[in-house]
């Protein structure tokens, strides 16, 4: 068994961020062929960086509050929204009232 705490990987994310600070929004904890995931962290008021990526996405926020934009849509966010967003389409968290960690899940594994 492989297993995670949200807490551990928060702690962990924010280590690597001090070594490198544009990594530390976004922190890869599982890699296997057929998926990846990771715990994305983004502040009040921060734009998001992301661009469309070539996999399929899923986004579970585990805690803050804002907005997602995906493919010409808003929708607000908050603790226990899923999202899901299809490979190629543009997506970006914004409007981003409350610190948010989002788990996020690439199938196939992000390249």
């Amino acid at each position: 068994m492989i297993a995670f705490e949200l807490n551990d990987l928060a702690a962990e994310r924010e280590r690597i961020g001090k070594r490198n600070a544009p990594v530390g929004l976004y922190h890869e904890f599982l890699r296997v062929p057929s998926m990846s995931a990771g715990l994305y962290h983004l502040k009040a008021g921060q734009a998001d960086p992301q661009k469309p990526h070539n996999e399929d996405e899923l986004y579970y926020i585990a805690n803050g509050r804002g907005k997602i934009f995906v493919g010409g849509e808003d929708r607000d966010v908050q603790p226990g929204s899923v999202v899901f967003v299809a490979a190629h389409v543009e997506h970006r968290f914004h409007s981003i009232t409350e610190d948010m960690d989002i788990l996020v899940f690439f199938a196939p594994a992000e390249s």
